[in-house]
């Protein structure tokens, strides 16, 4: 009789846990939500599903307590290149690419999208060698190149492999995984690139992203952002050095301005060449600030100014953009420009994506991609990412008990439900 008991007293509490993992105690941003405040935050087989106040732990498998610290949705980044391991060789092609886990979830990134690395052609590989065998969430922009970005200097100047229909094919083969197309290093002097972007986008019901590549006064980017490009339409690099931005008297070119007010989006793009304090400073205090926060990750970028999403998204926190406009544009802003809706928010459903940030105050400094330096009080660490519900990256170990509280014969017993980290989480002996 008392075994009966206990076996519906276990049953009993078992039924009562709802959710496979809880973080309790944070300052959420999500905004998609309109919400900045204290909440905790429920996840239950892979999705969002309870943001509130005081959740009771009961319900909950696992609770870390993120007190303190930021909850925002798992960072989107929209312009990386990861098709890497193809051993072709320019700029942006296999040698310059990066596999994507190794640099996404210490950062609290659980969304890229590849800007264009590979074409029509070569997108099936990519899918197989990168996309299907990634954790991180990998999107892409196909290049309207069929090749891809295989050699600035010669492929990518092949308008005779520029083919919108057998891109928007393609991109119509892999709905919400490819997501736009890329017009990138193109140094004619016509528009061809841009246009045929633009109708392989107009086919394909997507936007495209435009990297401007060679400037010329044949194709000025007054141009592109008022004429040329869609609303919607993306131009990347936006405080690159050659982007006529700031005249002679220190003011933002009106000309900006009537672009976004068009409907252009204007995203970062920091990459290895593209960032310059000169232009973004001046541009952000007089109102022209991003739309999205990305970072152009590539081996040359990661190792210079750029670093990583969190060391980017620092930059305009020190610049004088509030946190949480700072991650609006790097979750919700970014997710909607790729159509992608479903991501960059907290809404209940979502894909159990988060990350916990702590905001550090010090003495930093910060490089752009000419070397000048800017100093700064703030700056953006990753203390945990969840992705699909899983635990994939957890900096301090908050997600963990104490060794010596285990006993002295503790072993690793992880939880799938909650745990997705290769060590595996630590529970007492029974």
């Amino acid at each position: 009789m008392k075994f009966s008991v206990l076996i519906l007293l276990v049953w009993g509490a078992l039924a009562q846990t709802r959710y496979d993992l809880l973080l309790k105690g944070g300052h959420v941003i999500d905004a998609k939500n309109h919400l900045s405040a204290v909440r905790d935050v429920a996840i239950q087989n892979g999705r969002i599903a309870e943001v509130a106040n005081n959740i009771d732990p009961a319900k909950a498998l696992k609770i870390v307590d993120v007190s303190g610290l930021y909850v925002t949705p798992g960072l989107v980044d929209i312009h990386v290149h990861v098709y890497a391991g193809t051993g072709m060789r320019g700029a942006y092609s296999g040698d310059n690419s990066v596999y994507p886990d190794g640099f996404t979830f210490r950062s609290g990134v659980t969304t890229v999208v590849d800007a264009g690395s590979s074409g029509w052609r070569n997108f099936p590989d990519f899918k197989d060698r990168v996309i299907d065998r990634a954790q991180t969430r990998v999107l892409a922009l196909l290049n309207i190149v069929g090749r891809g970005m295989g050699g600035e200097a010669t492929i990518e100047q092949d308008t005779a492999d520029m083919d919108a229909k057998a891109t928007a094919d393609q991109a119509k083969r892999y709905p919400g995984v490819v997501v736009g197309v890329k017009s990138a290093h193109y140094r004619g002097p016509e528009w061809t690139s841009v246009e045929r972007a633009v109708e392989a986008g107009t086919l394909a019901n997507i936007p495209v992203m435009v990297d401007f590549g060679t400037f010329r006064p044949e194709r000025p980017y007054q141009d592109l952002v008022l004429k040329r490009l869609r609303p919607g339409d993306i131009s990347t690099h936006m405080y690159l050095d050659a982007v006529p931005m700031i005249d002679d008297e220190g003011k933002v070119m009106p000309y900006l301005f009537e672009a976004r007010k068009r409907g252009v989006i204007f995203d970062v793009g920091h990459g290895g060449g593209s960032f310059l304090f000169r232009q973004a400073v001046p541009a952000v205090h007089q109102g022209f600030v991003p739309d999205s926060i990305s970072t152009d990750l590539h081996i040359g970028s990661m190792n210079a100014g750029m670093k990583n999403m969190l060391n980017v998204m620092s930059k305009f926190l020190n610049i004088g953009m509030p946190l949480d406009d700072v991650i609006a544009r790097s979750t919700w802003h970014p997710a909607r420009e790729i159509k992608q809706e479903g991501l960059g928010n907290l809404s209940v459903g979502a894909p159990g994506d988060v990350s916990v940030l702590k905001l550090e105050h010090g003495d930093f400094g910060f490089v752009d991609v000419y070397g000048a330096r800017m100093r700064g009080s703030q700056k953006l660490i990753c203390e945990l990412t969840v992705r699909d519900g899983k635990v994939v990256y957890d900096l301090n170990g908050i997600t963990r008990e104490d060794w010596d509280k285990l006993g002295p014969r503790y072993k690793a017993q992880g939880d799938a439900r909650w745990d997705g980290t290769i060590g595996h989480a630590v529970r007492a002996r029974r």
